[in-house]
């Protein structure tokens, strides 16, 4: 008897912890976002002029950054390489070195991955709809090779109003150095 009311018990905050999360993805869309969602339509899908084998990825990245960037993946919060860098310097994509962003637009979300308002030239980075994990989501690509580089929010500062988190294992980092 008591087994069956624990597991009756586990059973309901089960479907409530469902009920809450179903809730909260239900809220109006931001214009933020739905701008963001509309200029999605508009980028192609072609994976980017840099073309690299996965034979060459595989033998070039860490198992890490391949997953990241070539499956999807995402690094656990907080353990990344620069989620605390803040030096002045250009953050570039892992796979093909394209400057992605600047460390001029990096801010401290709490999140858990590197954030910043803004790419560093819209050329840059590809924005694609991502409707996996039974969320709704903006993918940020590397607009040069296709990487996975994160997803983009609609909870930064202003005047972007946008967060672009980033996995750091998508990203490489060059210091500005002074003479």
């Amino acid at each position: 008897m008591v087994t069956v009311t624990l597991l009756h018990l586990v059973g309901v905050v089960y479907i409530m912890n469902i009920l809450r999360i179903a809730a909260h993805q239900i809220k109006p869309k931001s214009r933020i976002m739905q701008k963001l969602e509309e200029s999605c339509k508009d980028q192609t899908r072609s994976s980017g002029s840099k073309i690299f084998t996965d034979e060459e990825l595989r033998a070039r990245l860490t198992p890490l950054q391949y997953q990241v960037t070539q499956q999807k993946g995402t690094e656990s919060p907080f353990s990344g390489e620069f989620v605390k860098e803040m030096s002045n310097g250009v953050f570039g994509c892992i796979v093909c070195d394209e400057k992605v962003f600047s460390s001029d637009s990096k801010f401290e979300s709490g999140c858990g991955w590197p954030s910043f308002s803004d790419v560093m030239d819209q050329d840059s980075v590809k924005l694609v709809n991502d409707n996996s994990l039974g969320m709704q989501r903006i993918e940020a690509q590397c607009k040069a090779c296709g990487a996975h580089l994160g997803h983009v929010f609609d909870d930064g500062p202003k005047p972007s109003g946008l967060r672009y988190c980033i996995n750091s294992a998508s990203l490489n980092f060059k210091k500005h150095t002074t003479v």
